[in-house]
C-alpha cells in the first residue's frame, strides 16, 4: 500500500500476519517504488511494516516452487530499493528477519523501535543468507558481529543493536514520523545517498576472525554444510561487492536441495502442525489461570518455573515442610541465578516469585483450575496421590500426572473423574527443554485434551499429542533404540563405538553416555517392574542389570558403562565392563565380530523406523511426523536429519525393507517387524 504524506511516500508492506515477501508483495513493492520514484513532490520513501512485523522473512511455502525463483526475486526488489534515486529508509517495528533485514539492510537508511527484533535465522533451516545478508551486514557491523548475528540465528533487539551500526536511530515510539523525519534529512544531504555496499572491511581483520571460527566449528556444526558455507560468504564480503553477492548466491542455491536443507524445513512445518489436535478431537479449552503442582523436587520446582514464566498463579505442594522448602529453594535460586546472569530483571522475577503460593494443605487444591502430580514414578504412589486430588480438587478441574512411561488410565481409574484426566510428560530440566507429551487416557475429554495443549503453549513449550502406551511415543521409540544398541553390544560392539558411531550421525550424546548421565537404576528399576511380563522370548541384554548389581549406577556413582575420574567420562571402557559384555555374548553363544560406525547406525536408525511404524499402526502416534518432532525435541536425534521417518523416507525402499528383516532375525522371534506403507507414505 502507498500513501504519500506531504514530501514522504509510505510503502506499507501488507502480506499479514508476518510480512512475509512472497511473490505478490515483492511485485507490490516495486510497483509502489516506481510510483513514488517517478512523482516530483516526493523528496524520501519509507517502507513499513505492521505492529507484529516489519517483515520475518522469506515466504517458506514458497521453497523448492517456481514462485520463489519468479522475478522480481527479493535480489531484484533489494537492488531496486538500493538504485532508487530517492532515499528509502526501512521503518523497523515487531520483527525483521531474515529476507525481511536483507530487505532494510539494502535501504539508505534504518529506524528501528528499541523492541524490535533483528536477525539472521537462515542458519537454522540449514541455508545462509541469500540476498546480500552476508555482503551488507559486515559492511555495517563489522566482520565479528555479522559472524555473531547470522551462525546463531538468534534475533537481537534494536536496543541491543543501536551502538552497532546497523541503525540509523533506535526510538522508543513515533516510528514513522522518525523514519520519516530521516527519509526528510537524507533527501536534503542529496547524493550520493548512503549505502552498504559502498563501506568496506579491513580484509586482515575479517578473515583472522573467520579462520579462527572455522577451528571452533562443533563436531555437529561440522556434519551441516550451512556452516562451511556461510563462512566461505562471509569471507567474500572483504573483497567485491558483486562477486561476494555471486559467491553467496551459488552456496545459498547449492543448500536448498541439500539434505539438511530440506529436513529443517520439515521440521518446521511438522513442529507447527504437532501443536494441533485433529480435526475430531478439537474442542474450547478450559480455562487456566492457577495451577496447582504437587511434588517440589527438580521435577515439580522446574514445572513451577515454567508456570510463573507464564504468568499463571501457582500452588505448590509437598507432604512436609522440610521438602517443601527445599523445593521452595529451587526455585528461588533458578530466579537469582537468572538474575545475577543478567537474564531477568530484578523486579519480573519478584513478581513471578510472588504468585507461588508452597503449601503443605492439600485443601489449597480446591483454588486451582488444573492439578499437576509430579511425584516418584511408581504406580502405587501415583494411583495414592490421585485419590487424594479427587478428594480436593474442584469439580471441573483438569488433573493431569507427570508421568514418562506409566498408564494413564490405571491412574485415572482411582478418580471418580477419568474424563477429566490425561498425562502431561514434562522432559527434564522441565523449565529447559521444549517438549510436552499430551497424553489422551481412554476417557480423556476433548476439552481437556485442548486444556493440555493450551497449557503448553502458554508455557512456550511444543506440546505433541500421543496415546496411551507404554513410553508414549517418546520412550517408546528410545527403548526400541536403546535395546537395539544393547543388542550390538553382545554382538561384538564396545559403548564407546556405539557412542561414538551415533555421535558421528549427528546424535547429541550415545546411549550409553546419557544412561550414565540418567543414571543406570532408573532403566533397572523398570526392567524389574516388567519382569513378570515380559515375553520369554524376548532377547534380552542383562548387561545393565549386570552393572548396576555391582554398584555402578553412572556418573553418580563414579562409573556405569564407563569410568569417571573426577567427573570426566574415560573414553574407552574399563576391564570390567568389557568382561561383563564378552560373558553376556558367551551365554548367547555370539562369536563377537567388529561392527563399523555405518551398521551401528543404520541398526540403531532401522528399530526407531520400526518402532515408528508400529505406533502409527496402534493408533498412539496420531500423524507419523509427530514422531520426529518427539525424537527431535526430545531425544537428540540430530535436527538437520529430520527424524527417523524423515530418514526413512529418504531410503531405496527394497533396500530398506530388506534391512528391517535383517534386522528382525537379529532381534530374535519375540520381534514385531513391522509394515512400511503407511509410515513411508501419509
Amino acid at each position: 500500500m502507498l500513501e504519500v504524506h506531504g514530501a514522504i511516500a509510505v510503502i506499507t508492506l501488507d502480506n499479514p500476519p508476518v510480512n512475509s515477501l512472497g511473490h505478490a508483495l515483492r511485485q507490490r513493492i516495486v510497483a509502489a517504488l516506481d510510483t513514488a520514484e517517478s512523482d516530483p513532490g516526493v523528496k524520501g520513501i519509507v517502507l513499513a511494516g505492521n505492529d507484529k512485523a516489519f517483515s520475518a522473512g522469506a515466504d517458506m511455502s514458497e521453497f523448492g516452487t517456481p514462485l520463489q525463483l519468479a522475478e522480481p526475486m527479493l535480489r531484484t526488489v533489494l537492488e531496486r530499493v538500493e538504485a532508487c534515486r530517492k532515499p528509502v529508509v526501512a521503518a523497523i517495528g515487531g520483527v525483521a528477519l531474515g529476507g525481511g533485514l536483507e530487505l532494510a539492510l539494502a535501504c539508505h537508511g534504518r529506524v528501528a523501535l528499541e523492541t524490535a527484533k533483528l536477525g539472521l535465522p537462515e542458519i537454522l533451516l540449514g541455508l545462509i543468507p541469500g540476498s546480500g545478508g552476508t555482503q551488507r551486514l559486515p559492511r555495517l557491523v563489522g566482520m565479528a558481529t555479522a559472524l555473531t548475528l547470522i551462525q546463531s540465528g538468534s534475533p537481537q533487539t534494536a536496543r541491543q543493536l543501536a551502538e552497532s551500526g546497523l541503525l540509523d536511530q533506535v526510538v522508543s515510539m513515533d516510528l514513522l514520523a522518525s523514519a520519516s523525519a530521516w527519509a526528510s534529512e537524507l533527501a536534503e544531504r542529496g547524493t550520493p545517498l548512503p549505502r552498504a555496499r559502498d563501506r568496506e572491511l579491513d580484509a586482515c581483520v575479517a578473515q583472522a576472525i573467520l579462520t579462527a571460527q572455522r577451528e571452533k566449528l562443533t563436531p555437529r556444526q561440522r556434519l551441516q554444510p550451512a556452516y562451511a558455507a556461510l563462512l566461505d560468504a562471509l569471507n567474500a564480503a572483504s573483497g567485491a561487492f558483486e562477486e561476494g553477492l555471486q559467491l553467496e548466491r551459488a552456496l545459498f542455491l547449492q543448500l536448498i536441495p541439500s539434505t539438511p536443507a530440506k529436513a529443517l524445513r520439515y521440521q518446521f512445518f511438522t513442529e507447527r502442525e504437532a501443536s494441533k489436535l485433529p480435526l475430531a478431537l478439537q474442542a474450547d479449552a478450559r480455562r487456566v489461570d492457577t495451577v496447582a503442582i504437587i511434588g517440589a523436587g527438580t521435577m515439580g520446582a522446574g514445572i513451577a518455573i515454567c508456570a510463573l514464566d507464564a504468568g499463571l498463579n501457582v500452588i505448590l505442594l509437598e507432604q512436609d515442610t522440610a521438602a517443601l522448602q527445599r523445593g521452595r529453594q529451587r526455585v528461588t535460586e533458578h530466579y537469582q541465578g537468572r538474575i545475577a546472569a543478567g537474564k531477568l530483571k530484578a523486579n519480573v522475577a519478584a513478581a513471578s516469585e510472588a504468585r507461588l503460593t508452597p503449601s503443605t494443605d492439600w485443601a489449597q487444591l480446591s483454588r486451582a483450575d488444573l492439578v499437576i502430580e509430579a511425584v516418584f514414578e511408581d504406580l502405587a504412589v501415583k494411583q495414592e496421590v490421585f485419590r487424594k486430588i479427587d478428594a480436593h480438587a474442584r469439580p471441573g478441574a483438569v488433573l493431569a500426572t507427570n508421568t514418562s512411561y506409566l498408564d494413564v488410565d490405571a491412574i485415572a481409574n482411582v478418580t471418580g473423574r477419568p474424563q477429566d484426566v490425561l498425562g502431561l510428560h514434562f522432559f527434564s530440566p522441565a523449565n529447559v527443554m521444549k517438549l510436552l507429551e499430551v497424553v489422551r487416557g481412554a476417557q480423556t475429554g476433548a476439552d481437556v485434551l485442548a486444556t493440555g495443549m493450551d497449557l503448553g503453549k502458554k508455557l512456550r513449550k511444543l506440546p505433541v499429542l500421543t496415546g496411551n502406551a507404554f513410553g508414549f511415543i517418546g520412550n517408546r521409540i528410545y527403548n526400541a533404540y536403546r535395546k537395539q544398541c544393547e543388542f550390538m553390544l553382545e554382538d561384538g560392539a564396545w559403548p564407546e563405538e556405539v557412542d561414538t558411531a551415533l555421535q558421528a550421525f549427528g546424535f547429541a550424546m550415545g546411549p550409553f553416555a546419557v544412561a550414565d548421565l540418567s543414571g543406570l537404576d532408573i532403566a533397572w528399576r523398570m526392567r524389574k517392574a516388567q519382569a513378570s511380563t515380559r515375553d520369554p522370548r524376548e532377547r534380552y541384554v542383562d548387561i545393565l542389570d549386570q552393572l548396576c548389581e555391582q554398584g555402578r549406577l553412572g556418573r553418580k556413582t563414579g562409573a556405569g558403562y564407563y569410568a569417571y575420574i573426577e567427573g570426566q567420562q574415560v573414553k574407552t571402557t574399563d576391564a570390567l565392563v568389557r568382561r561383563v559384555i564378552e560373558q553376556a555374548s558367551t551365554r548367547r553363544g555370539i562369536h563377537r565380530r567388529h561392527l563399523d560406525a555405518a551398521e551401528i547406525q543404520r541398526r540403531a536408525l532401522l528399530a526407531m523406523v520400526n518402532e515408528a511404524a508400529l505406533l502409527l499402526a496402534e493408533g498412539v502416534a496420531s500423524r507419523v511426523t509427530d514422531v520426529d518432532v518427539v525424537l527431535v525435541q526430545g531425544y537428540g536425534f540430530p535436527r538437520w536429519e529430520g527424524g527417523p521417518v524423515f530418514w526413512a523416507r529418504q531410503q531405496n525402499r527394497a533396500a530398506l525393507e530388506q534391512d528391517m528383516k535383517t534386522l528382525a532375525q537379529q532381534a530374535g522371534p519375540s520381534f514385531v517387524l513391522a509394515e512400511l506403507t503407511a509410515l513411508l507414505t501419509s
